[in-house]
């Protein structure tokens, strides 16, 4: 890798240069952006306060509902502890083949490294999993201790469950014991240490980012509302990505 990590925070795997980029422009998110998460972010933030002092730290898996801040999450903090070291690598999950090469490239490099993976889930069929368990936990070699792991996904178990999974389950002296399909499936989300749930926002929580984001705005504060509103409905959304884009189809 020809990364300079001393003065870059973060890059992207590019598959088909079989190479890490340089990230040119980071997304100024910050904590404080992220209205409605505070919980989900503090256990985030002393996870990585953690990771940063070299205690243990535990792989983190963010699931929920969709533009609900588990990707800014990432972004507020490369922000916030990246002069203090923390560095991000972005891969997808078609390239996860390739993710033991990078690893291996970080061991001895005095920074320390997440590896995110966005939008993780995988489908009925897919392997790749396998390649990122390997590096969660499961090789004969321990990973890195300047390495974690934190992927986010919309599914709570990332890989596709269905009904017929469950035939093998079966109530053994009061208790549960899963058949071999849903053990395969939820082995991998059980290596991440940390799991931190996103839920909806109601109609006061998708107002308050609103307001966070229209601070100085001098006009009809309850036709804004009702504007804002009437765009979360046609997104079907009441989240904060659909609060920006509200701000930035305003501005327009």
């Amino acid at each position: 890798m020809s990364i300079d990590w001393s003065s870059t925070q973060a890059a992207i795997w590019r598959p088909a240069s079989a190479c890490l980029r340089a990230v040119r422009r980071l997304d100024k998110v910050s904590f404080d952006d992220l209205l409605g998460i505070e919980r989900q972010s503090a256990a985030f933030r002393d996870n990585i306060e953690c990771f940063l002092r070299g205690d243990t730290a535990n792989n983190m898996l963010l699931w929920g509902s969709r533009g609900t801040g588990k990707s800014s999450l990432i972004k507020a903090a490369l922000n916030h502890y990246g002069p203090q070291g923390l560095r991000v690598i972005e891969m997808d999950k078609d390239d996860l083949a390739n993710l033991c090469e990078v690893v291996d490239e970080l061991h001895d490099l005095p920074q320390r490294f997440i590896i995110f993976c966005d939008d993780l889930s995988f489908d009925e069929g897919e392997t790749a999993y396998k390649h990122l368990k390997s590096v969660l936990e499961g090789s004969i070699e321990l990973p890195p201790e300047n390495v974690l792991v934190c992927a986010t996904s919309n599914r709570r178990h990332i890989i596709t469950e269905h009904k017929k999974d469950n035939t093998g389950v079966a109530l053994i002296e009061g208790e549960l014991h899963y058949g071999d399909t849903v053990e395969e499936k939820l082995s991998l989300a059980d290596r991440f240490g940390l799991w931190l749930s996103f839920y909806p926002n109601n109609t006061r929580q998708y107002l308050a980012i609103v307001d966070s984001l229209f601070v100085g705005f001098s006009g009809d504060r309850d036709a804004l509302h009702l504007s804002a509103k009437q765009f979360a409905m046609t997104r079907a959304s009441k989240s904060g990505r659909t609060a920006r884009q509200f701000y930035l189809q305003w501005r327009e």
